[in-house]
């Protein structure tokens, strides 16, 4: 059990306390959901406070990973990126011997998190453990989410292919694990991020997909209002339009652009770039990370402001500046066979480049786990992805604070259907 000041250690309702006491006082399984501002991340924190087990926090990505002060899956495991199929699983001694000091394992943000890794995930402690007939090789697995927010993200056409054949659905939910132990769900319901019921309750209507006329002109009323020229971060679905907001707001700072052009050899085209291939800054940028540091000075989605660029670029975080050098990224390609229902895997492509990008705006995908008091909401020409339009909505603490680049159209709301049976399965247990 860790120690913490008094102002981390949060106050627990009486349905979270419940959560709590049924992940620490049994072994089973959990996922741990409800709605966005339901105190998911309060119970979360707490637990890695009070725990007296021997408790890992990891995420699907950086940013999620940072809010909980966890470390990314493909890090904590040594994943490779991509569906990982049946492929061998390679382990260090390091690797092994921290698996083996695990009493559970918590996901959060787990809705990104596909079927695949979560086999991959219950494979490697298997492995680790060796305890091959034991799910998650004996580790307790408490999963935190809401999988009506963000989806999976889907791969190439091969990867589509194999989930097609091998999964009812990419979701985590649908993993092969499952067939054989049981995931107990609990739905968090009291709100704690807004305060006012209307807005909880349009909040809950996008989520489920039930927008009346009436709803859609409430929202549309309160993001019609003219957007604040600061403090708001946008929002948007589309890396194009994340990218516009920030070269303009690049050129409204003092003194002149400096460019770092990226390395490229093999093959990268078809899919983006992991970071731009002319990155261009200026002293006072503001910056993301794009990839986990190896020193643990940031990870991928830690937020900081450029404050020297030479051959390298020195970026404050938190009022510690530190000096960035290029990295190379390894792009892998997958080939499928129907009639083999094997996957492999080739390295064809590198890129190397600063990780870093500019950070006045981000995606919707990015802002998942967020709380901001404004925002411009920005969904572009059309929402593409399940949940899209709840999870940007779901950020803003109260309507006050929305402004949309455009109205809501009933195209914005899209609920997977695969996330509706699977709750609809889970509330009849």
């Amino acid at each position: 059990m860790r120690t913490s000041p008094a102002e981390e250690r949060p106050t627990l309702s009486a349905e979270q306390q419940r959560v709590f006491d049924l992940v620490e006082g049994t072994r089973k399984h959990v996922f741990v959901t409800g709605r966005a501002g339901t105190g998911k991340s309060t119970l979360l924190n707490h637990l890695s406070w009070n725990t007296e087990k021997q408790l890992v926090i990891s995420a699907p990505t950086g940013v999620a990973a940072l809010n909980v002060g966890g470390q990314t899956i493909h890090s904590l495991f040594r994943l490779p990126i991509g569906v990982i199929a049946d492929h061998d699983i390679e382990q260090n001694a390091e690797v092994r011997k921290l698996l083996n000091t695990i009493d559970t394992l918590v996901i959060d943000e787990v809705s990104m998190v596909n079927a695949d890794l979560m086999d991959a995930i219950d494979r490697s402690l298997r492995q680790a453990r060796q305890r091959p007939l034991e799910a998650f090789g004996g580790v307790q697995v408490v999963l935190f989410g809401d999988p009506y927010q963000l989806a999976p993200v889907p791969g190439d056409g091969d990867e589509r292919a194999y989930f097609r054949d091998h999964y009812r659905s990419m979701w985590f939910f649908d993993a092969k694990v499952w067939e054989e132990t049981q995931l107990e769900i609990v739905e968090l319901t009291e709100i704690h991020r807004q305060h006012d019921d209307d807005f909880k309750f349009m909040l809950n209507a996008v989520r489920f997909g039930m927008v009346t006329k009436e709803i859609a002109d409430a929202l549309n009323t309160a993001g019609a209002r003219p957007a604040p020229t600061e403090g708001a971060i946008t929002l948007a679905t589309r890396n194009d339009s994340v990218n516009r907001i920030n070269q303009a707001a690049l050129a409204r700072l003092p003194g002149r652009v400096l460019t770092a052009k990226a390395e490229i050899s093999g093959d990268f085209a078809g899919r983006a770039y992991p970071a731009d291939v002319s990155l261009e800054l200026k002293n006072g940028a503001q910056v993301m990370f794009l990839r986990n540091d190896s020193e643990g000075r940031w990870v991928n989605g830690t937020v900081g402001t450029v404050t020297k660029i030479d051959s390298t670029v020195w970026v404050d975080v938190d009022g510690e500046v530190h000096e960035v050098d290029p990295v190379a990224w390894e792009k892998h390609r997958y080939s499928y066979s129907p009639e083999s229902k094997q996957l492999t895997k080739e390295v064809i492509g590198e890129f190397t480049q600063f990780p870093l990008r500019l950070a006045w705006a981000v995606t919707i995908h990015k802002s998942q786990g967020q709380t901001y008091d404004q925002a411009v909401v920005d969904l572009g020409s059309r929402v593409f992805s399940p949940g899209q339009t709840y999870v940007a909505l779901s950020r803003l603490t109260s309507l006050e604070g929305l402004y949309l680049t455009r109205p809501l159209r009933p195209s914005d709301i899209i609920v997977d259907q695969s996330v509706l049976a699977f709750m609809r399965r889970a509330l009849r247990r």
